[in-house]
């Protein structure tokens, strides 16, 4: 029986052929294509934050809209897009997203040491693509969330490779534009890795800084779209959000009840993070560690976070899916796939179709696969498949793993 499932993971991890590789990207392209033909501003969430650029560029607020939920520094990252032409723009932000989501899995296989031309590489992602419709969203929209789902693999790589402070750096630039990936900077509090915590705020902090004296509103962030945040208010955003809070209150549920068992759902999600790093881990589960406690630190905050949407969750499931493979891993457990049904594209849904219900779909996929990343988090003693070890791709030459 080992063999056999050793004989299966070894299929895997071959080079994949050459004609699944055009498969791949005909199918990438040709989304970026479909969403370049539908969109003059490369997206909706897109369009949002070139408004933003194109109103300072005018002297005016870019967080008049309330909409709009960047920080500063997204507003100048975006004064190139504003000054382009629409017919550029609207396929170059596509090919921007899928580039940034295809650099996200290809470093979320290298944490697991996966090879990169392997077939499970190539067939991964074909699956993101086809059978996870949060994938379509995000580029549909152009939602700048793809800064995020690019950089949290990219900074557990560099932290697998005992590169922290480089790490800090790389969290500290995707807050400074968007503070998606604030919660992550706990796992550095948990390490006590004190100078990648200060490279981790200072970027965002003197970035923000900088690019806030050159508004006319400085500080528009924090009177205006914090409480935003804060507060929860906008019917429209509150039709989309995967948030426990926001959906149970739209299933009846008084909003301060709502409220207060998410903050307890993420309170426990956070503990839960707290206790697996404690837990340390033997030789060869350092990465697992880190892993296991940052996806649960993001997870943690979209339980309880105004707005959540479902392409948050490109986050942290590649750096899931690409472990399928490692024994142990969170995502060789049946619910984790249980968890991924609701996101499966083409299934109809009955009474969940309009694009204002889907939230509640996202819900489940959001809630069940933080409690299977919690579980595995809290399993006192890890579970050892029954598999031989995965042969997998030796690390880089000269990198070297510190915790």
């Amino acid at each position: 029986m080992n063999k056999g499932k050793s004989s299966v993971c070894g299929w895997w991890l071959r080079p994949a052929e050459p004609y699944v590789r055009w498969v791949l990207a005909v199918v990438l392209v040709a989304a970026v294509v479909r969403v370049g033909l539908a969109s003059p501003q490369g997206g909706m969430d897109n369009a949002i934050v070139v408004r933003a650029a194109e109103a300072w560029l005018d002297g005016r607020s870019p967080y008049a809209d309330r909409h709009f939920l960047y920080l500063p520094g997204a507003v100048l990252a975006a004064v190139p897009q504003a000054l382009l032409p629409a017919d550029v723009v609207r396929f170059l932000v596509p090919a921007g997203v899928t580039a940034g989501l295809v650099g996200g899995w290809a470093c979320a296989l290298r944490v697991h040491g996966m090879p990169l031309r392997s077939r499970f590489a190539v067939y991964g992602l074909l699956g993101l693509a086809l059978g996870f419709a949060p994938f379509g969203h995000l580029v549909q929209l152009g939602n700048w969330t793809v800064g995020s789902a690019l950089a949290l693999p990219c900074a557990l790589l560099l932290v697998c490779r005992g590169r922290w402070v480089a790490a800090g750096l790389v969290i500290g630039a995707a807050v400074a534009v968007k503070p998606l990936l604030a919660p992550v900077v706990l796992l550095f509090v948990f390490a006590r890795r004190w100078r990648a915590l200060g490279a981790a705020v200072g970027v965002p902090a003197l970035v923000s800084a900088a690019a806030a004296l050159a508004m006319p509103d400085p500080a528009g962030f924090f009177t205006r779209t914090l409480p935003f945040l804060l507060r929860g208010e906008d019917t429209f955003v509150r039709l989309y959000e995967a948030s426990p809070a926001a959906v149970l209150a739209r299933l009846g549920v008084p909003e301060s009840a709502a409220t207060l068992l998410a903050g307890g759902a993420a309170a426990a999600g956070v503990w839960c993070a707290w206790r697996r790093w404690g837990r340390g881990g033997g030789e060869g589960a350092a990465e697992a560690r880190v892993l296991e406690c940052a996806v649960m630190l993001m997870l943690s905050a979209f339980l309880v976070s105004r707005p959540s949407y479902d392409h948050y969750l490109l986050v942290v499931l590649p750096l899931l899916l690409a472990g399928v493979l490692t024994p142990g891993s969170a995502a060789r457990g049946p619910w984790f796939w249980v968890a991924l049904v609701p996101q499966v594209p083409g299934f109809t849904w009955p009474w969940l179709e309009p694009g204002t219900r889907r939230a509640f779909k996202d819900a489940v996929t959001l809630c069940v696969l933080a409690g299977t990343v919690g579980w595995a988090c809290v399993r006192s003693v890890t579970v050892e498949s029954a598999d031989p070890p995965v042969a997998r791709e030796s690390p880089v030459p000269g990198s070297r793993t510190a915790f």
